[in-house]
C-alpha cells in the first residue's frame, strides 16, 4: 500500500508541476494581479524543489527491496549515467539563463528562444539529463522505490513535454515550428542535420 501512496505523490506533483507551467494559469494570474506575477516563477521553482524533496525523503523511509543485485559493475554503471545526467542537466541550465529559470531576477518582456548547444541535438535536454540520474539511482540503489521514481517519470514525461511544446509554440510561433521540424524532441541525434 505504501508503494500506491508513492505513486499517487508522484502523480500529484506532475499533475501541479503542469498546472502551474500552463499559459492560462500564468494569463489569469497576469490579469488578476501583475505585481505577483513578477514572483511566480520563484514560488513555481520552491514548490517543485520541496515537493520533489519531500517525495524522495518520504520513500528514504520505506524499507529495503532490492530489485537489483548490486555489484561494483551496477554501482559504477549507475554513478556514470547519474553524472551524465547531472552534466547535461547543468549545462543546459546555464544555457537558459538559470536565475531567469529559478525565478531569482525579472525575466525580460520577451524571452529569447535557445536553440545553441545541447538545445541544437535535443529540443528538452533537461529532461534527458533528470532521466540519466534516475536510472542511474535505480543502479545505485536498485530499491523498488527507485524503480517507481523512474517509472512515473517516465509516464509523465510525454504530458509534460506536450504541455511544455505548447507554451513555446504560443510565445515563440513560426520560429519554435522550425525548431521542431530540425531538432528532435528527446533523443538526440548523433550527428546533425545538413542544412539544405
Amino acid at each position: 500500500m505504501d508503494y500506491a501512496w508513492l505513486v499517487l505523490f508522484w502523480s500529484i506533483f506532475y499533475f501541479l508541476h503542469s498546472l502551474f507551467a500552463s499559459a492560462k494559469i500564468k494569463r489569469n494570474l497576469k490579469a488578476v494581479s501583475p505585481s505577483r506575477m513578477k514572483r511566480y516563477r520563484l514560488f513555481y521553482s520552491l514548490f517543485s524543489f520541496l515537493g520533489f524533496a519531500w517525495i524522495l525523503i518520504y520513500s528514504a523511509m520505506f524499507p529495503s527491496q532490492l530489485i537489483i543485485p548490486l555489484s561494483p559493475l551496477t554501482t559504477y554503471f549507475g554513478y556514470l549515467l547519474a553524472t551524465f545526467g547531472t552534466i547535461i542537466a547543468i549545462k543546459s541550465s546555464k544555457q537558459i539563463q538559470l536565475k531567469k529559470f529559478l525565478g531569482l531576477s525579472t525575466p525580460e518582456s520577451q524571452p529569447s528562444l535557445v536553440t545553441s548547444g545541447l538545445y541544437s541535438r535535443t529540443r528538452h535536454p533537461l529532461y534527458v539529463g533528470l532521466v540519466l540520474i534516475f536510472i542511474g539511482y535505480l543502479f545505485v540503489a536498485g530499491q523498488l522505490t527507485s524503480l517507481i521514481h523512474l517509472l512515473c517519470l517516465l509516464v509523465y514525461l510525454p504530458f509534460g513535454i506536450y504541455y511544455e511544446e505548447k507554451n513555446m509554440l504560443a510565445t515563440f510561433g513560426e520560429a519554435y515550428q522550425k525548431y521542431q521540424k530540425e531538432v528532435p524532441v528527446f533523443f538526440p541525434r548523433i550527428f546533425k542535420k545538413k542544412r539544405a
